[in-house]
C-alpha cells in the first residue's frame, strides 16, 4: 500500500548516501547502565541557558528540576539520576566551548525509579498543554534541541491546518526514529493528541520513508479511531527529514524563502519528540533520558539504547565495546551530525546518535581543489541554492552578499554539496561560519 506514494511529489534534487541501518535498525530499544558520574551543561537546547537552583552537596531525586528555564526559548533540565550534586562548574560541551554545568554522582543502590508529578490531562486548553511541555524540559530530539513549547505556538493571525510527525529519518546509520514507531506506537497517538489539542490542527500526517515499510504497517495497523491521522510512506532520498522538504513531499507546498512551516498551515514535530509527550504529559514528569543509535564500524555491541541524559561519552564507548583504534566520532549522523573534538563532553538531549569509525575508515585529509564549475553541488541542493558560487563568496569574505543575493540563510546545513563535490571542497563548514559571522553582524546593527 505505502509504495502507491511513490507517485506523489517529491522535493527537488538530494542525493542517496549509502543507509548502513541493518546493524541496528532490528535491535530492540535497550535500557543503557547508569554512570557513577552524570554531566549536565546548561547549554543542551537551541535559546537561553537553563538556571541551576540546587547546590553543591545537595541531594536530589531522579526526575527533580535541577535547573529552570529563564526564558520563552528556553527549558529547565530535570535530573536524570537520583544522587548528590558533587560539583557546579564549567562542563565541556559539542561545541568545543566551557558551559556552566552541574557534575551529579548517582547513588550507587538506588532504584532509579522516577516519582510522578501533576499530570496534564488530554483535556486541557493549549495554554497548559504548552506549559507542560516546556515544563517536561521537552526539544526536538531529531538533533535541533529547539524548545519544542515555542516550536508549537501558532502566532497570531496564523492557523495549523496540518501536523507533520516526521519518522523519515534519512540520516544514514540513525534507527533510533525506527525503533520508537515499532516499540512506543501508543506513545505517538497520545502525543498527536496533546499537539493536535495545542496547535488546533485539524489533521494529521505521519511520515515515514520506504524503507521502514515494517513501522508504516505496524503504525497503521494501530491507528486511532477518535483522531483524524493517516501514515505516508514517501520515497528515499535525504534530506527527506527536513521540515521543508517533507511538507513538500507531503502536502505539495513550498515554505517560502525565510519563512516557516506555519506559513502554509504546518507545524513538523519529530515523532521522537511526539512519543516523549505521549510518554511523559501524563505522568507530570520531565525528561531525564533519550533513545541513542550507537553503531559504526568501532563499536562490538551496536544497538539502540535508552540512555540517561548527561552520561559521559566515554563511559558509553567503554560499555559499547569501542575498538582501541578509534578515529573520528560523530554525534548524530555522517550528513548533519558534529566529530567530537574530545571524549569528556556527554549525551544530551539532542543526541540521536553516537558513530564511531576506525582508522580503517577514515582516510588521510583530502586535499581540497579548486572548483571545477561541475554544477554536481547544484543539483544536490534540496534548496536549489547556488553552492557553487556561494563557496567562491565564503572565500573572499563576501558574506553580506552570501546573504542578500545568494540566501545563505535559507541554507539548513544538510551537507548534499559537500558529499557530491569532486573537489572536497568542505561547502557545508564555509556556509555555516559564513552564517554566524551574518548572524553576529546582525545583532551588532539592532543593538546599535
Amino acid at each position: 500500500m505505502g509504495f502507491l506514494n511513490f507517485r506523489q511529489n517529491t522535493f527537488k534534487h538530494g542525493v542517496h548516501p549509502p543507509e548502513h541501518k541493518s546493524d541496528t535498525n532490528e535491535l530492540p530499544i535497550r535500557q543503557f547502565p547508569f554512570p557513577s558520574l552524570i554531566i549536565l551543561p546548561m547549554s543542551q537546547h537551541i535559546g537561553a541557558p537553563a538556571k541551576i537552583i540546587v547546590r553543591e552537596g545537595e541531594e536530589v531525586t531522579r526526575g527533580q528540576v535541577l535547573a529552570e528555564a529563564t526564558a520563552h526559548v528556553s527549558v529547565p533540565i530535570h535530573a536524570p539520576v537520583s544522587g548528590v550534586i558533587r560539583k557546579i562548574g564549567n562542563v565541556p560541551t559539542l561545541a568545543g566551548q566551557m558551559s556552566e554545568g552541574i557534575y551529579l554522582e548517582a547513588f550507587p543502590y538506588s532504584s532509579q525509579e522516577v516519582a510522578k508529578g501533576e499530570p496534564v490531562p488530554l483535556t486541557a486548553c493549549p495554554e497548559d498543554i504548552l506549559l507542560g511541555i516546556k515544563n517536561a524540559g521537552i526539544v526536538g530530539l531529531g538533533g535541533a534541541a529547539f524548545p519544542t513549547h515555542v516550536k508549537l505556538q501558532v502566532p497570531e493571525g496564523k492557523e495549523c491546518e496540518y501536523l507533520l510527525i516526521n519518522g523519515i529519518e534519512c540520516e544514514p546509520y540513525l534507527t533510533t526514529d525506527h525503533r520508537v514507531m515499532l516499540e512506543q506506537a501508543e506513545d505517538i497517538f497520545t502525543g498527536i493528541r496533546y499537539l493536535m489539542r495545542a496547535t488546533g490542527a485539524k489533521r494529521t500526517i505521519i511520515g515515514i520513508e520506504a524503507n521502514k515499510q515494517d513501522a508504516a504497517e505496524h503504525l497503521r495497523a494501530h491507528l486511532p479511531t477518535d483522531i483524524p491521522v493517516s501514515v505516508e510512506v514517501v520515497p528515499v532520498k535525504y534530506p527527506q527529514g527536513s521540515e521543508k522538504m517533507l511538507i513538500t513531499s507531503l502536502l505539495g507546498l513550498e515554505v517560502p524563502s525565510g519563512g516557516l512551516p506555519i506559513d502554509v498551515k504546518s507545524v513538523v514535530v519529530n515523532v521522537a519528540t511526539t512519543a516523549e509527550i505521549g510518554r511523559l504529559l501524563p505522568h507530570g514528569r520531565g525528561i531525564q533520558e533519550r533513545v541513542v543509535t550507537i553503531t559504526g564500524p568501532g563499536i562490538s555491541k551496536k544497538g539502540n539504547y535508552r540512555i540517561p541524559i548527561g552520561t559521559p561519552l566515554r563511559y558509553v564507548l567503554e560499555q559499547v565495546g569501542a575498538a582501541d583504534n578509534i578515529s573520528e566520532v560523530y554525534m548524530g549522523g555522517p550528513m548533519m551530525g558534529v566529530a567530537v573534538s574530545n571524549l569528556d563532553i556527554s549525551v544530551v538531549k539532542g543526541t540521536s546518535g553516537i558513530l564511531v569509525f576506525t582508522e580503517n575508515e577514515v582516510k588521510a585529509n583530502k586535499k581540497i581543489y579548486p572548483c571545477i564549475k561541475c554544477g554536481a553541488c547544484v543539483d544536490a541542493c534540496p534548496l536549489s541554492l547556488n553552492p557553487s558560487k556561494l563557496g567562491i563568496l565564503a572565500k573572499f569574505e563576501a558574506y553580506d552578499e552570501m546573504a542578500d543575493n545568494f540566501h545563505l540563510m535559507d541554507c539548513f546545513e544538510c551537507g548534499s554539496c559537500s558529499y557530491v563535490c569532486p573537489s572536497h571542497i568542505p561547502l557545508v563548514q564555509y556556509f555555516r561560519l559564513s552564517k554566524s559571522i551574518v548572524r553576529k553582524r546582525q545583532k551588532a546593527n539592532q543593538n546599535g
